[in-house]
């Protein structure tokens, strides 16, 4: 029975093509939308996640002053000093890797090319914080770091300018009046999620930037990173804690630094950026509900036109449930058409929309069988009221209507 009633209202569909195409087409507009947002939201979210990830596992950056958060950072706020990297790394535990550093900006010569560049002082430490290979080369010794010798790590991008397809390993160029040897090239990172090159740096052992750039001992901030399966929040608690005692800090007092976890800011854009998608996916249904109309209209008028046929069935014998059932299923198979016929291009979409953004494709099969499901429910609701009219028709009256 159920079979014959589909049979019946594909035949139906296609005695109408043209009106069952226009019909279908907000059920098939509302799925490719949301499908699209939804995955290109997701594809986004990733692509957060991983370029915030490229900073380093497990990674609490230590600066002075206080979080923006809570008023904005103090300048007048005392800056941490070399001892209290060492501190850190010898008294707290769960500790893997520790890297005070310290910036300037500096331009990088070598021959007839310059490249303006940031010049980042700190340890081996910072290879390991930052997760961060050496392509070619080599990191420093213990005796350059504690020396402060003038030997550097070229970033991908400050190696592409300077050199180009040259090998840049014992090559000897200059941060600005200062002569520094090349010792290794890092490994490419890329941009950070905030839209900054990584590979446009030069890294040197911290005590020379100090010494020749900085005139001081003075360090702008410290990465930690944690032990895998150590707790960040563990782990900050403790720096917090003893940073507090090396700095005085009375009980009461507010802090003078504060201390990111990365995990945090991880979960703030990724929940940002899902925020943000379903409310673009809650805008794009809304054309599902057109759609839904849209079928609700036509199945209104085709029983209109088919009165005299709805007569002849109910007059030789057939229920209203049969004429109810009858017009439901062929709402549904219109609403279901146009759903998968939405999911195709949906995913089209999707690959094409994450090719031209740049980001990565993130098939979501739940959010496929929902819409697939929804387009049909549209189907059921909307499809109701025409066939519920159909099945209360009269048949005398049916039978005489032109």
């Amino acid at each position: 029975m159920l079979w014959e009633t589909c049979l019946l209202a594909q035949r139906e569909i296609r005695r109408n093509v043209l009106r069952s195409t226009l019909t279908i087409l907000g059920i098939v507009i509302g799925v490719a939308a949301v499908i699209t947002m939804v995955t290109l939201g997701g594809g986004a979210t990733k692509m957060v996640a991983s370029d915030i990830g490229k900073l380093g596992s497990n990674l609490l950056n230590i600066r002075p002053g206080q979080d923006r958060g809570h008023g904005g950072a103090r300048a007048s706020a005392k800056r941490f000093e070399t001892a209290d990297a060492v501190a850190m790394a010898q008294q707290v535990s769960g500790i893997a890797a520790v890297a005070p550093t310290a910036n300037a900006t500096a331009q990088a010569i070598f021959g007839n090319v310059n490249w303006s560049t940031s010049v980042t002082g700190s340890t081996n430490g910072f290879l390991k914080v930052r997760d961060w290979p050496v392509a070619t080369g080599r990191p420093f010794t213990g005796g350059e770091v504690s020396s402060g010798k003038s030997v550097c790590l070229l970033g991908a991008t400050v190696k592409k300018e300077l050199f180009g397809g040259e090998d840049p390993l014992g090559a000897t160029i200059r941060l600005g009046r200062i002569a520094f040897k090349v010792i290794g090239v890092l490994s490419p990172k890329g941009q950070s999620s905030f839209g900054g090159d990584q590979d446009d740096m030069v890294l040197i052992p911290l005590r020379t930037l100090q010494r020749r750039f900085k005139g001081n001992k003075e360090i702008s901030a410290i990465m930690v990173s944690a032990q895998n399966g150590v707790s960040t929040e563990t782990v900050q608690a403790d720096i917090e804690r003893l940073l507090r005692e090396r700095r005085g800090i009375a009980a009461g007092k507010a802090d003078d630094f504060h201390v990111r976890d990365m995990k945090e800011i991880i979960e703030t854009l990724t929940g940002a950026t899902r925020v943000l998608t379903a409310l673009l996916a809650a805008v794009a249904a809304v054309s599902l509900l057109v759609g839904g109309i849209g079928i609700m209209n036509i199945m209104l008028v085709s029983v209109t036109e088919r009165t005299r046929e709805i007569g002849t069935r109910l007059a030789i014998g057939a229920l209203e449930r049969d004429v109810l059932l009858q017009f439901l299923v062929e709402a549904v198979v219109l609403s279901a058409f146009g759903g998968l016929v939405g999911i195709a291009l949906g995913l089209t979409a999707s690959v094409v929309g994450a090719r031209l953004m740049g980001i990565p494709f993130v098939f979501n099969a739940g959010i496929v069988v929902a819409a697939f499901f929804f387009s049909g429910a549209v189907g059921v609701v909307f499809g109701y009221f025409p066939a519920k009219k159909a099945a209360r028709l009269d048949p005398i009256e049916a039978l005489r209507a032109e």
